[in-house]
């Protein structure tokens, strides 16, 4: 995370010399964390972020039960007149923190994201982790897409893929656009504000209240947690972190 901080820095800093910027992250151990936070704080300096991460093989391609892929997430921000507009994703039909959280929890996952390592259908977060997570749409397009990330974040920057070259570490990638170099930014925001209100006042099927941007309910729910001071954390994995 203070790496990837690093490179946020430097690439928000290029961008805004050349117009365009793209970094490359290597010899990560660990989680980069949340990639939408790098994201948003590129779009915060007016520029917009794409940002792509690469872990360990948790993750299966169409149509095998092994783990080749990391979870692949690729998270995008862009300025806006309020809060960046954010889309952040992993590649997976789960995250692998997601199994953690659920195996400390004593709870069972869905029973259509992820396979023991006998390449069959489980709700148990621990077999899962001993097999492997599907790709997000358990499709050909979403495998597609984390091998997309898996190109960008491995052999693109020198970095680990599909469990190969692993001594070098996993790799992130940041490409950073100043808008400027096509539009007026205030005339990006104004289209971008015009955008928001076309879709939060699109047609709403039943039972639906809000049409959200991405982004829009994990920044209701950052507001709601910094005005109470409070944050929601599962019994087991309280006592674990007291634990530790």
């Amino acid at each position: 995370m203070i790496g990837m901080k690093k490179a946020v820095e430097i690439s928000i800093n290029k961008a805004k010399d050349f117009g365009i910027s793209i970094v490359g992250l290597t010899n990560t151990f660990s989680s980069s964390g949340a990639i939408g936070y790098f994201a948003k704080e590129i779009a915060k300096q007016d520029l917009v972020g794409v940002v792509f991460s690469g872990s360990p093989e948790t993750v299966s391609p169409f149509g095998s039960y092994e783990p080749l892929f990391g979870t692949n997430p690729m998270a995008y921000g862009f300025p806006t007149h309020n809060e960046p507009l954010v889309f952040d994703m992993a590649t997976s039909a789960f995250t692998y923190f997601g199994l953690i959280q659920a195996k400390a929890a004593g709870q069972s996952i869905p029973d259509d994201v992820a396979y023991d390592k006998d390449g069959n259908l489980t709700t148990d977060p621990a077999k899962a982790m001993d097999g492997a997570i599907r790709v997000f749409d358990k499709s050909y397009k979403g495998y597609g897409l984390s091998l997309i990330v898996e190109l960008l974040t491995g052999p693109l920057i020198k970095s680990a893929f599909v469990g190969i070259k692993s001594e070098l570490g996993w790799g992130n990638l940041i490409i950073t656009i100043d808008p400027s170099i096509f539009v007026d930014i205030e005339e990006f925001k104004d289209d971008m504000a015009q955008l928001e209100e076309k879709i939060h006042s699109s047609k709403k099927l039943p039972g639906v209240d809000k049409v959200y941007l991405p982004g829009e309910k994990g920044d209701e729910l950052t507001k709601q947690i910094l005005t109470t001071g409070e944050i929601e954390v599962e019994d087991n994995l309280l006592k674990q972190l007291q634990n530790l």
